[in-house]
């Protein structure tokens, strides 16, 4: 009998795996539901929907490994993130979908939530104020007017998983509920979220201009943006490599 393994679990969703089925479970429907549309429509591999009964949705392991992990070294080769690079922009070039997503969020509702989020980390004293007010400096960058592609929104490198047998070839990426239109450059900031040194081989693969200080404006607002929601979901943003980190490297950078 296969054994049932907790992926993640939290008050807003949990994701088991059995043998080589996920079971996500959310009891935000719409969130499954721009989960399955997505994965339908974008152009880059993507997990097999076994079935769907609310709140449950079924699906099948991709092959591979992950790319890496927030807050460890990863093992992926520089061509490997070159191919995670090069399935961001297909996917960015891809129709756009009709919901905005999570990377979608506009310039006044971030500013508003930047400013919210940045008076209770000081106030209440979880990171010292000058590494709030310059990475508050620095995350202005990323408040810009951008055009709208096809974004996967929470592109973590867990989510994207490699040829496990030595390949550099994405073979799928996952968990996609908070997909839609949105900024691209949200999409490459957060596949490489504390790993700021193979930046430059997903820019090679995506083979675009890039503006690289608005990738490491987000890299600050999405860490500052996501303290709160970590500690409240029983996660450690000052894990070595994390969130922290990230925004303490902004600092020197």
């Amino acid at each position: 009998m296969d054994e049932v393994k907790v992926v993640v679990a939290h008050s807003e969703r949990a994701t088991l795996r059995v043998g080589d089925v996920f079971l996500k479970v959310d009891g935000d429907q719409a969130r499954i539901d721009v989960e399955v549309e997505a994965m339908d429509l974008a152009p880059v591999p993507t997990p097999e929907v076994l079935w769907r009964k609310p709140p449950v949705l079924a699906i099948a392991a991709v092959p591979g490994r992950a790319l890496g992990r927030l807050g460890e070294a990863s093992t992926a080769s520089p061509s490997a993130w070159a191919s995670a690079g090069a399935a961001v922009r297909k996917l960015h070039d891809a129709p756009l979908p009709a919901r905005t997503g999570r990377a979608g969020r506009g310039v006044d509702e971030l500013t508003a939530e930047l400013e919210g989020e940045c008076e209770w980390l000081v106030t209440n004293g979880v990171l010292p104020t000058d590494l709030v007010t310059r990475n508050r400096k620095v995350a202005q960058a990323a408040l810009r007017p951008w055009t709208p592609a096809f974004t996967h929104g929470d592109l973590q490198i867990a989510h994207v998983f490699i040829d496990g047998d030595g390949g550099d070839e994405v073979t799928g990426i996952i968990d996609w509920s908070e997909a839609g239109r949105g900024d691209a450059l949200y999409d490459l900031a957060t596949l490489t979220l504390g790993h700021e040194e193979h930046l430059a081989d997903v820019v090679a693969g995506y083979g675009a201009d890039v503006d690289l200080d608005v990738v490491r404006a987000w890299w600050s607002l999405r860490s500052l943006l996501g303290v709160r929601w970590l500690i409240d979901h029983g996660f450690d943003p000052s894990a070595p490599g994390c969130e922290v980190d990230v925004l303490r490297a902004r600092m020197t950078g």
